[in-house]
């Protein structure tokens, strides 16, 4: 965890993950608060209250027993034989996150900020969702711990992700139709912020990924950081070393935080995968760290598309989990000192890489996962000695409907 008190000198001899933010919650120049005088004073309070509880034996012990009893963690990870031994490549490994409760990452970070919520006595869950993975999990923390649950949507998206929407009203959750805009995140993000602001005293903005203002990125992070953990003791129990490069999608960037945060003190390559959509033009894709520039949104300063006027630009992505003008800032900061690379997928090499994936593993993948199995299968013919371990982030029942829709013709495919 970050400690407000390390010095400067101290804070460089910490692991990396350790070294940033800092506490005004700065990755580099990227991340902070930027937000109104009375909101700032709930987000101290939040910061405050996680510092303090973060590293309580009480808090710790309950969330490692939802952890094994409820989420089923650790999840596994898998050697993709038949993938491996089809594209004659190197040898692809899944983290599979979709064996998570809920069939995602999501919930690892939202059972801890509904933990936080419990312990600060809120009385309300308020969040945005693009995939609605997100949604589903916060549906899922507010029925296991009795806290309300309000959950806001593009209309795009919710028509999109039919089968997330069922599940977040038969958990109990409220859905709010976003009707601004192009509907999709960043709309959900608006109207989420504005129901937050109407009432944060009793409510607390569960945001869904490592973005917003601090402490937000760095909350997230940590919750999150139980997938990399876990990911570098199995992986080195079952080859006996690490692998060569990790790979995973970035949108806001939870899961490959996520996953990164196992392995940034080790000498592995980690490969963050953007959606290209349909191409590289302004508005075909949501490729921020590839294609942006540095700007400031919904609270945090960080990397984003940006149109004439420097304002969030219109973005698309196959994948609505992944469609969002920005990024997380400690992606940002990453790609800024030569930590990452940042590759991309588009929306063809997803759709592909989502039926190979079902065909030759059995394992449906969200399309969100199927940008990061994409990028791996072109990195594998790239380097056919090496290994590379993907976070598989989220499984594909919600996406099923929409692929078979829009893209059947693939299901006819040889693979």
């Amino acid at each position: 965890m970050t400690e407000p008190t390390t010095t400067p000198s101290r804070r460089a001899e910490l692991p990396l993950h350790r070294q940033v933010p800092d506490e005004h919650g700065f990755f580099g120049k990227f991340g902070g608060s930027f937000i109104p005088p009375e909101l700032q004073k709930q987000m101290d309070e939040i910061d405050r209250a996680y510092q303090r509880i973060c590293r309580s034996y009480d808090f710790i012990h309950e969330l490692r027993s939802i952890r094994k009893h409820f989420q089923g963690r650790p999840t596994p990870v898998y050697y993709c034989k038949n993938l491996s031994n089809r594209i004659d490549g190197a040898r692809i490994y899944l983290k599979r996150e979709d064996l998570n409760h809920s069939g995602a990452h999501k919930l690892n970070h939202c059972m801890g900020e509904a933990l936080l919520a419990k312990y600060l006595g809120k009385k309300k869950l308020i969040a945005e969702t693009g995939a609605g993975q997100h949604g589903v999990a916060l549906a899922t923390a507010g029925a296991y711990f009795g806290i309300p649950v309000e959950i806001h949507m593009g209309e795009v998206d919710i028509a999109k992700e039919h089968p997330n929407v069922v599940r977040m009203k038969i958990l109990g959750a409220k859905v709010v139709p976003v009707s601004d805009g192009l509907r999709t995140l960043k709309e959900a993000v608006d109207s989420a912020f504005q129901a937050y602001l109407k009432d944060p005293v009793n409510s607390i903005y569960c945001i869904g990924s490592v973005v917003g203002p601090h402490p937000f990125p760095l909350m997230v992070r940590e919750f999150q950081r139980v997938v990399g953990i876990e990911a570098r003791e199995q992986f080195l129990e079952m080859t006996g070393e690490l692998p060569d490069n990790v790979v995973a999608c970035v949108g806001g960037g939870s899961n490959a935080m996520g996953i990164f945060s196992g392995f940034l003190d080790d000498p592995v390559e980690l490969h963050g995968v953007e959606p290209l959509g349909r191409g590289a033009k302004l508005g075909e894709h949501a490729a921020s760290l590839s294609y942006g520039q540095e700007g400031t949104m919904h609270g945090f300063h960080s990397i984003m598309l940006a149109d004439a006027q420097g304002n969030p630009a219109p973005v698309y992505s196959v994948a609505s989990g992944l469609d969002y003008p920005s990024t997380g800032p400690e992606q940002a900061y990453l790609k800024s000192i030569g930590r990452t690379t940042v590759g991309t997928a588009t929306d063809e090499e997803a759709i592909d890489a989502f039926f190979r994936l079902s065909r030759l593993e059995g394992i449906i993948p969200a399309l969100e996962s199927a940008h990061a199995v994409a990028y791996a299968l072109k990195l594998a013919k790239e380097r056919p000695t090496q290994d590379i371990l993907v976070n598989l982030s989220g499984r594909g029942d919600k996406d099923i409907d929409f692929v078979m829709d829009k893209y059947g013709s693939y299901a006819d495919k040889e693979y």
